[in-house]
């Protein structure tokens, strides 16, 4: 069955892609839809301009859709991109966001295409170790929640990592996955790169309690 993976290059829509081509799936195209908005209710946004280099290392077409991220509206942009793909179903990393899962669902029903999400209500612990396991190497690049500082953006997802996560759980009460916007990831390598990246020019912004960590270069490296 041929799938077009919704892509950010965050942590859930690669480990997602990554679980339905060990399924056996084939994945046709990455679908990308580009926010101008960067509080969209729906789509990642912290460097998403590095799905075109990351849909390189991973050796798959990628197709993008700009949206201007208006609540609802930019439910259309994702129609419209799906809708011009050759694909019988659609990959979504949604982890525990009904509002997400609701509308992407709502969308393949209407064209026609089968949905998949790998990820829906995995235990978050356990998910983020096997995908450390997994030799994922996930970057932290923006930070929006009580219990985070500056010295989180860049950081590499390791078990250390998913330690600190926890306690910020225990004290703060955040997802420990990032799903309701806590923080925001990147891959940098995994099992389906041909090659890893490597960041060569970055620039951290913190403003309040939140802060971004800006992806300005970046190059392949051989594994």
């Amino acid at each position: 069955m041929r799938l077009a993976a919704l892509f950010s290059g965050g942590k859930d829509s690669t480990y997602a892609l990554y679980l339905a081509k060990k399924r056996g799936y084939k994945i046709a195209y990455l679908a990308t839809v580009i926010s101008k908005n960067p509080d969209s209710y729906m789509y990642h946004t912290e460097n998403v301009g590095t799905t075109m280099f990351l849909s390189s290392a991973l050796g798959i077409q990628l197709s993008t859709k700009v949206s201007f991220g208006e609540k609802e509206k930019e439910v259309d942009d994702l129609r419209i991109l799906l809708k011009g793909l050759d694909v019988e179903g659609v990959v979504c990393g949604a982890i525990e966001s009904e509002y997400q899962k609701k509308r992407v669902k709502m969308v393949c029903k209407e064209l026609g295409k089968k949905l998949f999400t790998p990820l829906w209500h995995k235990d978050n612990e356990k998910y983020l170790r096997k995908m450390v396991k997994d030799k994922f190497v996930v970057m932290i690049v923006k930070v929006a929640a009580d219990g985070f500082d500056e010295s989180w953006l860049g950081r590499i997802i390791d078990a250390k990592c998913i330690d600190d996560l926890i306690k910020l759980k225990e004290k703060h009460g955040i997802s420990i996955v990032g799903e309701g916007g806590e923080y925001e990831t990147i891959v940098l390598d995994c099992p389906l790169f041909q090659k890893k990246v490597e960041v060569t020019d970055s620039e951290k912004k913190w403003e309040g309690n939140s802060g971004s960590f800006i992806i300005k270069n970046a190059k392949f490296v051989d594994k």
